[in-house]
């Protein structure tokens, strides 16, 4: 986002009204941060192993990377994003903002122990609400599931779900089966009735090869493709019909950058007018079913010549569809004031802030 101008000019100086962060990140500092909210079998089994905590996150954030974070949100003597007061003094207090919502990528995913893997989201959902939700009234979360485990995922919504701070469950863009997939159903009833949002966000693991044939060589391939993941999910929830079975799920698209979905929608409404017969639950265009259920952070906004991008947003169809986003501590260099520009006054208030406060209910 902005983050490249924090450093050159003044949030004034881009926007002066309300703001609404939808993605911003809380690292874990070190394994033993969790202890405290792990029973001592499991503190136990990770001193024997002298395990350091999952290794996913690194392969899709290299640790010495920008992409990672920011070279000016590396603290001396602490990891980035690691407590809120590095949040407060990098984005809260010098934006103003009205509320941030925290997530954790840990690549929880990425363990194949079914206990295991329950007993660290719920420690880090337990992390989550005593040492950042409790130490500033402006931040919400989302929370963290064992994903390989539906009847482990609803245990959790139930044991959280209800509580104020969070709005929001995490999913990785990369599964092994696909989100839309009837067994995750009763997963989405249960955030659902809590009227918490699925955030589909960049991160993931799966058994298979990431793309339709075959693993990348280059992680410039992984990073550049991946909008790819997420074209994939969403029509997955989508066309498998999750919003006639959960009419009030809402899914918020994390980390995916948000130019590919109108051309992805023209492409799925042209399919939908041959092959509805298949699908016969979806009674409308997926673009329409999109636009309903569907928003979309602007972090990375991947922008190109001002001229484009501007049909780009026309193409997007309403004002509706955008959440501001720093993505922090991650490095995307958006040009948000040039943004910004493209938008009328209304549509400026709605992307910085008014569009998260109604689909997240703040």
């Amino acid at each position: 986002m902005t983050t490249a101008l924090l450093e050159q000019t003044t949030r004034q100086e881009v926007w002066d009204g309300a703001v609404i962060d939808v993605d911003v990140h809380a690292n874990i500092p070190q394994i033993e941060a969790l202890f405290p909210y792990l029973d001592e079998l499991w503190v136990d089994w990770i001193t024997e192993r002298a395990w350091r905590g999952p290794v996913m996150p690194n392969h899709h954030y290299p640790v010495a990377s920008e992409r990672a974070a920011r070279l000016e949100w590396r603290p001396e003597g602490a990891g980035p994003a690691t407590s809120v007061g590095l949040l407060q003094e990098h984005i809260l207090d010098p934006w103003n903002v009205d509320n941030a919502i925290v997530n954790c990528y840990y690549g929880i995913e990425g363990l194949r122990h079914p206990d295991w893997a329950a007993a660290l989201a719920s420690a880090v959902n337990d992390w989550l609400i005593d040492q950042w939700l409790s130490k500033d009234d402006r931040l919400r979360a989302t929370m963290v599931m064992p994903a390989r485990d539906t009847a482990a995922m609803i245990k959790e919504i139930r044991r959280v779900g209800d509580h104020p701070g969070f709005v929001q469950a995490f999913f990785p863009t990369r599964s092994d089966n696909l989100w839309g997939q009837r067994q995750y159903h009763g997963v989405f009833r249960e955030l659902a009735a809590r009227d918490l949002v699925v955030g589909l966000h960049y991160g993931g693991t799966t058994e298979g090869a990431p793309s339709s044939t075959g693993y990348a060589n280059y992680y410039v391939e992984q990073y550049g493709a991946e909008w790819q993941s997420f074209a994939t999910q969403v029509t997955s929830l989508i066309s498998e019909g999750v919003f006639t079975d959960i009419p009030a799920l809402r899914v918020s698209v994390l980390e995916g950058g948000f130019l590919w979905f109108p051309v992805w929608g023209w492409r799925m409404n042209k399919e939908w007018k041959g092959l509805r017969r298949e699908v016969p639950w979806l009674d409308r265009p997926p673009l329409h079913i999109m636009r309903d259920h569907f928003r979309f952070s602007t972090a990375p906004i991947d922008a190109g010549p001002p001229e484009l991008m501007a049909k780009a947003l026309q193409w997007i169809g309403n004002d509706d569809m955008l959440m501001f986003a720093t993505d922090y501590p991650h490095r995307h260099d958006d040009d948000i004031a040039g943004f910004l520009s493209l938008l009328s006054a209304e549509a400026r208030a709605k992307v910085m802030a008014e569009n998260a406060r109604e689909w997240y209910r703040l």
